[in-house]
């Protein structure tokens, strides 16, 4: 009763060159570059919320809802020592009026939606100036951000 082998031919070695070398591979090893691409997008996912409050504002709280994000807004921040930010780039006092006015309408017509975000410590006075000057250069629909909150304040 004879035995057969997988290797077969006489015991010869079926290796390249008979030395016990392996080969070159020629396929790309895809599972550390999808691990690294899962890290990455990980990274962003957590970063992006921050990077759209540029300006560290003390917002009030409330226990509003959240309105959802529209893809074109103004953003303009009150910062409780008195500076006023459009877009993360500080306006001097009287310069407002006149960088609203160069803030041109969306596609539709309608001038893109502004966020405000005004310290809490920020007299009622300031904040309600700013918002003059949004509503005399046609920015009708505001949104005032505020902290999530589950208790009344």
């Amino acid at each position: 009763m004879a035995m057969g082998t997988a290797g077969g031919g006489g015991g010869r070695s079926r290796r390249r060159g008979g030395r016990g070398k392996r080969g070159a591979m020629a396929e790309i090893n895809v599972t550390p570059l999808v691990d690294v691409m899962l890290v990455l997008l990980i990274i962003f996912m957590v970063t992006a919320p921050l990077l759209s409050a540029g300006v560290p504002v003390d917002l009030p709280d409330s226990r509003a809802k959240a309105l959802p994000q529209e893809q074109r807004q103004v953003t303009i921040a009150m910062t409780a020592d008195g500076k006023t930010y459009l877009d993360a780039a500080e306006i001097a006092p009287g310069e407002l009026a006149d960088r609203l006015a160069g803030i041109a309408p969306g596609g539709d017509g309608k001038p893109p939606l502004v966020t405000l975000r005004a310290d809490k410590a920020l007299p009622y006075g300031d904040v309600m100036a700013v918002m003059g000057e949004l509503n005399r250069a046609g920015f009708n629909s505001i949104s005032l951000v505020t902290n999530g909150s589950v208790q009344a304040p």
